[in-house]
């Protein structure tokens, strides 16, 4: 399935974030446990980090498809949010091994990350990069 661009936010950093709202694999993801911010692996799922498209795979027919080049990237280096690079991101995702997924009802106008991997809402976890 084809995910909108809209849909998501990329976040730059040593393990890089991928924040979806309004995924069709919101449902299929596990619900987000992280006691102590310790984000736990997603089994199962992988993620295929490039500049053009972000492919995010999961079991059986479960995936989507983001075409990255038109989605929203931050950097929050030295707590300060600027936007940020593709390109930087995948790298980012390269030297983590992968990402972290997050599936929300909606994207957040602020990052929390208490919030954020506290609410209860939230689905997804580390997922282990294919690229």
């Amino acid at each position: 399935m084809l995910l909108s661009p809209e849909n998501t936010l990329f976040i730059q950093g040593d393990t890089p974030v991928l924040l979806l709202s309004d995924a069709p694999i919101h449902d299929l993801l596990p619900v987000l446990t992280a006691p102590d911010g310790a984000v736990p692996r997603c089994e199962g799922w992988s993620i295929v980090p490039k500049i053009a498209l972000c492919v995010v795979d999961g079991p059986g027919k479960a995936g989507l498809v983001i075409p990255a080049l038109a989605a929203p990237v931050i950097d929050v280096a030295d707590g300060a949010t600027k936007p940020g690079d593709m390109d930087d991101w995948c790298a980012d995702a390269e030297r983590a091994g992968g990402a972290v997924v997050l599936s929300l009802d909606e994207l957040p106008e602020a990052l929390d990350w208490a919030h954020l991997l506290g609410s209860g809402s939230a689905r997804g976890g580390f997922v282990t990069s294919l690229g």
